[in-house]
């Protein structure tokens, strides 16, 4: 029932929005309200309209660039880009932040969620409207966002993009790029540096006050990768051969889907060693951990972005006799003293357990020999950890999500795992 309500409501969405953009409503004032059982949906209003307009002229959305270059666009549409301000994990995030004490500018979030709000801060609270109403028609992290960046200004922290907003020359890393009447293009080297990508991600402008306390990627550039010539793009936009553009001929191009936490390229990110010694009545496992990445493992916004380390230890009938798990994250604390896992109400850090670029770590484990059994099975997984939170904020997430309890960030998902039979001997 709840699907099929969400997916009604997903299609009313869109219908009434096309409508308001070409001027079917545009006569109306106020928003419309419609009702389909028991649940309200606010289309684009004859008011927003027009700024949306303004903004979809500076910033094209992503579905113009579909009709020519498709391949991009699918891969793109798979990624966690594409919903930057979809999520239902976004949306309860924002609202706690608007509500937070931090959340006087509504702009903030959307710095990196959809960047081009930079070019329209006076807009910042259609942005907002937007991504709480679930089915934004507005981009957030989508074509236009990235390959109308002409500059990143390192100078500034978090590093800030300069646009060409309105421009019709896109920037790109191609040399033979194909000409076309839809606009013109340039090669550009920064799309080839790791320079394109920090303005998001190396730090969390709500968070400047916690300062490097609080970096996402760790001493990233000072990596053996990096130094080896290593990109961001290295990783995740690994080259492939394929069309950029449809009908063109096939080239080395650069994946869309930005693979990391979702999609292969996390079964590279680190390598597990397991020791198990017996001693008599107890027993030692010894894990090296030992992380592949040049960056934080995991980068750590928001808190509950935690990778966990899992140990399971099964006796007779492959019941577990003994579970432990190590978390590699941040605690934060806010001003009254308690845990938060928002970085806009922290103060300071708590603790840091992150796992450092290219860190090594040894985990202990101690737990009393299986009995009644000849052999038992040590199993150790390194897990991206569920989203975490107080009850009320994943209470939240649920609720947004079509999916509900089932919606992917409230499961692990499997970076490593090593699964070993130990016997014991008599």
């Amino acid at each position: 029932m709840r699907d099929g309500l969400e997916s009604q409501r997903s299609r009313i969405v869109s219908i009434v929005k096309t409508n308001t953009r070409w001027g079917v409503l545009a006569g109306l004032s106020g928003a419309i309200l419609l009702t389909l059982g028991g649940v309200s949906v606010s289309p684009v209003s004859a008011q927003e309209a027009k700024p949306q307009a303004v903004i979809e002229k500076a910033f094209p959305n992503s579905n113009k660039c579909k009709r020519c270059h498709e391949r991009v666009f699918e891969e793109w549409e798979t990624s966690p880009l594409s919903k930057s301000i979809h999520s239902p994990a976004f949306r309860a995030s924002l609202d706690a932040f608007l509500s937070s004490s931090s959340g006087k500018d509504k702009a903030l979030c959307f710095r990196c969620h959809a960047p081009h709000v930079r070019e329209f801060s006076d807009q910042a609270q259609l942005f907002v409207d937007q991504a709480k109403a679930g089915d934004p028609s507005l981009d957030g992290v989508a074509c236009a966002q990235c390959h109308l960046i002409k500059q990143v200004d390192r100078s500034k922290q978090p590093p800030e993009p300069r646009y060409e907003a309105g421009s019709k020359t896109l920037y790109g890393p191609y040399k033979d790029f194909v000409q076309n009447l839809a606009h013109q293009s340039m090669e550009l080297g920064l799309f080839q540096k790791s320079d394109l990508c920090l303005n998001c991600h190396q730090s969390v402008p709500s968070a400047a006050n916690l300062g490097k306390a609080n970096d996402l990627l760790g001493n990233w550039d000072q990596s053996k990768a990096v130094k080896s010539g290593k990109e961001c793009q290295s990783c995740h936009m690994p080259e492939q051969i394929g069309e950029s553009a449809n009908g063109e001929k096939k080239r080395k191009v650069a994946n869309h889907t930005f693979p990391g936490r979702i999609g292969k390229l996390r079964q590279e990110a680190a390598k597990l060693d397991v020791q198990t010694k017996i001693d008599g009545d107890k027993t030692t496992v010894t894990v090296t951990v030992q992380s592949l990445v040049p960056h934080n493992l995991p980068t750590t916004h928001p808190a509950w972005a935690s990778v966990a380390l899992e140990l399971d230890v099964k006796g007779k009938n492959l019941k577990t006799v003994f579970a432990e798990k190590r978390i590699y994250g941040r605690v934060y604390q806010d001003a009254k003293g308690q845990k938060t896992n928002f970085d806009f109400d922290a103060v300071k850090v708590l603790d840091d357990t992150v796992l450092k670029p290219e860190e090594t770590r040894v985990e202990t484990f101690t737990f009393p020999t299986p009995k009644d059994t000849k052999t038992f099975d040590v199993d150790v997984a390194l897990n991206y950890a569920p989203i975490s939170g107080p009850a009320n904020f994943l209470q939240r997430v649920e609720a947004e999500s079509s999916k509900g309890s089932q919606d992917p960030v409230f499961q692990p998902i499997e970076i490593v795992r090593r699964t070993e039979n130990i016997p014991i001997a008599k």
